[in-house]
């Protein structure tokens, strides 16, 4: 197997690092292997990838979807991010509690978020690129969202001593109170 699954604070999210293969002309790795992802217990079907590029201190998120959720599998392919998942299952025992990890492309190391999180991130580089791949298509009327500072989820965003650059709409999202806690 030429990957590591680390699980996460919260169950159905973890830090994953491949194996990185390098020498005098670069480096080679596998970012995702169908296979050694069902050997890890992680069985997904992927319909859709994503890719952003991003100038530091911007926040993406925290983004869901409410009746399509989707997994996603992140990774920082240019720069260096702080990604966070937040708890949004029904009936979790880990409710509202959040996970970060930081993600480089220098490191090469992922993060897979099962469905059922509110998931953002803030750029820590002078630029990123950040690809992911999702287990469900995006539908623009099945979004929903967390504004990324609520202070009852309580994520310790990392202080680059500038303030943050959000789009208008994730300006305007709701509390976590606002989330459907069935």
């Amino acid at each position: 197997m030429s990957f590591t699954f680390q699980p996460c604070s919260i169950s159905g999210i973890y830090e994953i690092q491949p194996g990185v293969f390098g020498d005098s002309r670069g480096y080679f790795f596998e970012s995702w292997s169908e296979r050694d992802f069902t050997a890890a217990g992680l069985a997904m079907r992927f319909v859709q990838d994503n890719q952003s590029r991003s100038a530091k201190g911007v926040i993406r998120g925290l983004h869901f979807q409410k009746t399509h959720p989707q997994g996603k599998l992140v990774r920082a392919i240019e720069g260096e991010i702080f990604d966070a998942a937040v708890d949004i299952r029904p009936g979790s025992p880990t409710w509202g509690k959040w996970h970060g990890v930081t993600l480089s492309a220098e490191k090469q190391n992922q993060f897979y978020i099962s469905e059922g999180f509110a998931h953002g991130f803030l750029v820590l580089s002078e630029t990123a690129v950040f690809a992911y791949k999702c287990t469900d298509f995006y539908y623009p009327d099945d979004e929903g969202g967390i504004i990324w500072n609520d202070p009852a989820i309580g994520i310790a965003w990392p202080d680059l001593g500038m303030e943050y650059i959000l789009s208008d709409k994730d300006k305007k999202l709701p509390g976590f109170d606002a989330v459907n806690h069935a």
